[in-house]
């Protein structure tokens, strides 16, 4: 931690902007700054200012050591027209809205991290995506995901270094596991493998230059399909790691180095939900199971390998770079739910 000289000359605790606080990996981060000695201003629709107020957002970036934006709504949902298109507001209105006030900034925050995601690249079985030669691909998730770095890159900040951090899907007390440990629980904890499907247009591209087909399509890769991932406290530590390592920029992968396959995924997690069997869930059972649990089959069925070069090249350790070792521990410390079955 570094201290903040002020004009006067009195020295200050550093202050940190979390926009998206109230998100699982929002108030990880707002812990974690406190427990440094951060002095904490949140942003969101309801905290220290809110998005409604663009002179208090640039009141609280003013002078801030560190800018953090997590904001956007949940995209563990059913992608309705409603759905898609706040999925892609909430990320490019917001972190407009922020570059808006660093850019007017007479003491812009030094770093500023901003969301990303992993699914930024193509559906991959061959080989890892990196930072530099990484394939991005197309479709939805990948629209809304070149959309927000493209906000968040766009012009010129001179005094403020950048990183987007491309989020594998994280484990912990967030949605994403739950939703995964409730598939184990209703006995569909065997591979999930794609398979042909009634055609649908929820993965059609969005934003001003939309990509890939309009109908929906499918990969034979028989439960082989890669997930990465990364556990809540190797986000925490990266998040602290690229704060104080000043060369750092870009996009950086934040994902654990031990990728699994699908198959292994659902192992393990029938290992730890203590579930003794589970069925092979072939994409026409999945799809109606996801609708009942308001999801959707791709956070199973793309084959998600991103790899963390960035991370890794710098000397970051990972505190759980395995899969088993990190559900092991979720397992252990998340908190108790009586409609666990059935959340997501």
């Amino acid at each position: 931690m570094t201290s903040s000289a002020r004009a006067d000359g009195v020295t200050s605790r550093p202050r940190v902007v979390v926009a998206g606080a109230s998100g699982f990996v929002g108030r990880a981060l707002v812990d974690a700054f406190r427990g440094d000695g951060y002095r904490v201003d949140t942003v969101g629709r309801s905290g220290t200012v809110t998005w409604a107020d663009p002179a208090g957002i640039a009141g609280v970036v003013e002078g801030a050591d560190v800018l953090i934006n997590l904001a956007g709504k949940i995209v563990s949902c059913r992608y309705t027209d409603a759905d898609r298109d706040e999925i892609l507001r909430s990320r490019v209105d917001t972190t407009r809205a922020l570059h808006t006030a660093v850019r007017a900034a007479e003491r812009p925050p030094r770093v500023w991290m901003n969301a990303s995601t992993a699914t930024i690249y193509r559906h991959e079985t061959e080989s890892g995506n990196d930072e530099i030669d990484g394939m991005i691909g197309e479709g939805f998730s990948v629209d809304v995901a070149t959309s927000w770095e493209s906000a968040f890159f766009a012009g010129d900040l001179p005094h403020t270094r950048r990183v987007a951090l491309r989020m594998a899907i994280v484990l912990g007390d967030g949605p994403a596991t739950r939703m995964l440990f409730a598939l184990a629980r209703l006995g569909l904890g065997g591979p999930q493998i794609d398979s042909w499907w009634f055609p649908h247009r929820r993965y059609r591209g969005i934003g001003d230059n939309p990509t890939g087909p309009v109908w929906s399509s499918w990969h034979r890769s028989r439960g082989r399909q890669r997930f990465s991932w990364i556990h809540i406290d190797d986000v925490v530590a990266s998040v602290r790691f690229l704060r104080d390592h000043d060369t750092l920029s870009g996009p950086v992968n934040l994902t654990a180095p031990g990728v699994a396959d699908n198959r292994t995924l659902m192992r393990e997690l029938r290992r730890v939900a203590r579930m003794p069997w589970g069925l092979p869930a072939w994409r026409w059972m999945l799809d109606p199971a996801m609708a009942i649990l308001r999801n959707e089959p791709e956070l199973v069925l793309k084959s998600r390998w991103a790899v963390p070069g960035v991370l890794t090249d710098a000397g970051f350790t990972f505190a759980f770079p395995e899969l088993g070792a990190a559900l092991d521990d979720v397992a252990a410390t998340r908190r108790p739910r009586a409609r666990d079955l059935f959340s997501a």
